[in-house]
Parts: structure tokens; C-alpha cells; sequence
């Protein structure tokens, strides 16, 4: 990733986290949360910030990694380690991903798209099919 961009998601994550999400949590119109995993190799934490969308009670989020021909690291530290926590304005919030798959996934990427049409550029930029994570809170 570019010096510029990991400036600029690094700016979000601590004006989200200092402000309780009244700043950073919305982005070119989308609303933005902060997906905290652990590293599948270094172990280490990691939070980045992500557009979000609501699916009955759940969170959608999308690996685009901009239409790149490979999913973003985040991805597959969710597949190795799914409980992990978000920020959604000021609630941290357990839940537990699962990639979207068949009708699921057709569902939700025209409600994805619907309201942020770039995907669909994105997914003609790459061969890879984009995953879609669903991030359902957990029962507490």
C-alpha cells in the first residue's frame, strides 16, 4: 500500500477511535467501521477501517481491495480467525464472519452495489470473484 493511503487510514482509525466514530464513520457517503483481526502469521492486531453495509442485524462488509487481483491481508485473517471484533461508531462490537455464498451472495452484492455502484467496477477489474463477509454479532 501506498505511503499516502496508510497515512490516510491511519488519520481514521485515530480520529474514529478518539471521536467515538462522530468522525471517520462516514466516507464518500458510506458508512465506515473499523475491523479489528489478528494477523495469521504475525499474531499481531491489526484494524481497518471498512464501508459497511446492514443486512437484518448483521454487517456486510467487502474485499474489494480496490478491484486488485488479490483479496486484501484482512480477508484472510478473518478466515483463520473469524470471532473478532468492530467498531461501529462508539460500540466495539463481537461478532463472527462468514463469507456470503450462493444466493446469499447474489443477494447481497445488489445490496452492496445498489448503494455503492464501484463495486461493480472493481469486480471487472479483477478475475477474482470479490467476497462478501458477513460480520453477525454475537450473542452475548
Amino acid at each position: 500500500m501506498a505511503f499516502w493511503a496508510r497515512l490516510l487510514m491511519s488519520s481514521n482509525i485515530l480520529a474514529y477511535r478518539l471521536s467515538g466514530g462522530r468522525v471517520g464513520s462516514r466516507m464518500g457517503g458510506q458508512s465506515v467501521l473499523l475491523l479489528n483481526t489478528t494477523g495469521r502469521r504475525s499474531s499481531k492486531p491489526h484494524t481497518t477501517p471498512t464501508n459497511y453495509y446492514l443486512d437484518q442485524g448483521r454487517y456486510v462488509i467487502v474485499a474489494s481491495n480496490w478491484g486488485s487481483d488479490h483479496h486484501p491481508a484482512w480477508y484472510f485473517n478473518l478466515l483463520h480467525q473469524p470471532a473478532v471484533t468492530i467498531q461501529v461508531k462508539e460500540k466495539v462490537i463481537k461478532v463472527s464472519a462468514i463469507p456470503a455464498e450462493g444466493d446469499e451472495y447474489d443477494r447481497l452484492w445488489c445490496l452492496v452495489t445498489h448503494s455503492n455502484p464501484f463495486y461493480n467496477r472493481y469486480q471487472q477489474k479483477t478475475r477474482r470473484k470479490i467476497p462478501l463477509i458477513i460480520l453477525t454479532p454475537s450473542k452475548q
